[in-house]
């Protein structure tokens, strides 16, 4: 069980990290904040940041998408008749140009030049995905090596997987659990992660796309991420203050029913309401566990903790992570918006170089870019792994200790 008090030793400088941006970030997050601003237009909340380069997409309350690189004048905006309330945005791995985008009736694939100069690429730039019974859609994930992508809806019990190449998809049927909210595909390729809107989730292998089901839980999983190399998931459950964890230590690819994997989650972190005195006074901290967020080196996690009117603020936590030799999670501080704010999606920056950085969208529209500087420990990194094939036709550390989360495996 850890201790929320081991936070106070590092709670200023994590409190108020806007102290040690430097001077590039700062002046990306102004050149956003400033069009926002003066466009009078408030964020929809929705984020991407590319996965090789510093460029990121971000979804306007008009459905529309601008395209930002601090190395270019050009932002380009992406809008489409088809592109309605828009959910999930994700760029498309070893890939500089593709941008999918989960739309209320369709899957948009953008395709936008990175050479370009156009500011208002035409509509003939996107692909068009749909699927009958398939909509909303609510979640994107491609591949790590990018040929597939995998869309959900939470209105549809299929999960589809696109090879986006053919514009062509595999629903995979599954009963129980209702539509699909949540997918998040492990760096090494080798699981996705499915969550439904019941107490419910699945974890997919990808060769034989073969599922773990897992049942046993009191509330639906609200938000999930991978170790980098695929060994291990965190994930929250709906109403509750902890972290769980699932450990694979299978070879990646085997189907599940073969492969020996986890039986049982384990609780990592307790984050239950306490107070901390604080040289500015007590403060509570702690509670329901929103979402999550893991660094792609492996070495902090990010933790959104929800807020209460009676006066907790909602915050996030922030924790050290060791994934090998042996698993750690050590908690190190906190980041928090301005009165009033609350995060509605955070997410690291993949290309940062000094250690970690974490966008944050707060509910007032705004972005802000919170560096982590550190010396990496030199974890594994994510490998490009075989392609997967397209599949065929504290505060209450007692209450959880005798809890038990069991799978059934499902061919």
């Amino acid at each position: 069980v850890l201790a929320l008090l081991r936070w106070v030793s590092s709670f200023h400088s994590s409190l108020f990290p806007h102290l040690t941006v430097s001077v590039p970030v700062c002046r990306f997050t102004w050149l956003i904040l400033r069009q926002f601003q003066s466009n009078n237009t408030e964020l929809a909340g929705v984020f991407a940041w590319h996965p090789h380069t510093q460029k990121c997409a971000v979804a306007l309350s008009d459905d529309s998408i601008k395209i930002y690189n601090p190395k270019s004048a050009t932002t380009p905006t992406l809008k489409h008749r088809l592109q309605r309330s828009v959910a999930a945005l994700q760029w498309k791995p070893l890939c500089a140009s593709a941008l999918a985008v989960a739309c209320h009736n369709c899957l948009l694939v953008w395709h936008v030049d990175p050479t370009s100069l156009s500011t208002r690429p035409s509509s003939g730039c996107a692909q068009v995905l749909s699927h009958p019974g398939h909509s909303p859609v609510t979640s994107v994930a491609w591949s790590p090596n990018g040929p597939l992508l995998v869309s959900a809806s939470p209105r549809d019990t299929a999960m589809l997987v696109w090879d986006v190449a053919v514009e062509s998809c595999v629903p995979l049927h599954r009963v129980g659990g209702g539509g699909v909210t949540y997918l998040s595909w492990s760096p090494d390729g080798s699981r996705v992660l499915a969550a439904t809107p019941s107490s419910l989730f699945r974890v997919w292998e990808t060769r034989m796309w073969t599922c773990e089901r897992w049942p046993s839980l009191k509330g639906r999983c609200q938000s999930g991420c991978w170790s980098p190399d695929g060994s291990r998931l965190l994930f929250s459950v709906q109403g509750e203050t902890v972290i769980y964890a699932l450990t694979f230590t299978d070879n990646p690819g085997m189907p599940l029913m073969m492969s020996g994997g986890p039986k049982a989650a384990t609780v990592v972190a307790d984050l239950s309401e306490t107070t901390l005195n604080t040289p500015d006074g007590d403060i509570m901290v702690g509670g329901e566990i929103q979402s999550l967020a893991w660094d792609p080196r492996g070495e902090r996690l990010a933790v959104h903790v929800k807020g209460q009117a009676s006066g907790r603020p909602a915050m996030i936590a922030v924790f050290k992570t060791q994934i090998s030799p042996a698993f750690k999670l050590l908690p190190c501080g906190f980041v928090q918006g301005e009165a009033g704010t609350e995060p509605r999606l955070m997410q690291f920056n993949p290309n940062y170089q000094h250690g970690a950085q974490l966008t944050v969208c707060w509910s007032n529209g705004k972005i802000t870019h919170v560096p982590f500087c550190f010396m990496s420990a030199g974890n594994p990194q994510p490998g490009l792994g075989g392609s997967p094939s397209l599949p065929l036709t504290q505060g209450r550390p007692a209450d959880y200790n005798n809890q038990t989360l069991y799978t059934e495996l499902i061919s």
